[in-house]
């Protein structure tokens, strides 16, 4: 099992992503174009995710993505979802 990121950890998370509020997850909205580009982008972290063997909670409505994420085995957030968020930003729109 990998250790919980520490208080002062969740204050360096990449760009845009943010701790919820019980700190247990770290999340990030995206908005696209439209429906089409919101899916590719889904479609792209779902295949990385696979890869990582660390999969998102996430909704996607229309043109926006929400994406959540924790290491459920750890209890909260450690670093495979820093990664995972990182990796993420490789796909993810200029503007969110």
């Amino acid at each position: 099992m990998s250790k919980l990121l520490s208080e002062a950890e969740l204050h360096h998370l990449p760009p845009g992503w943010a701790p919820a509020a019980d700190r247990k997850s770290i999340h990030h909205s995206y908005k696209f174009k439209d429906f089409a580009e919101a899916f590719a982008f889904m479609t792209r972290v779902a295949l990385l995710a696979e890869q990582m063997n660390h999969h998102p909670d996430w909704a996607n409505s229309y043109n926006k993505v929400e994406i959540r994420l924790s290491s459920h085995d750890a209890g909260g957030v450690t670093e495979r979802d820093i990664r995972l968020a990182q990796a993420i930003a490789v796909f993810a729109p200029a503007t969110t």
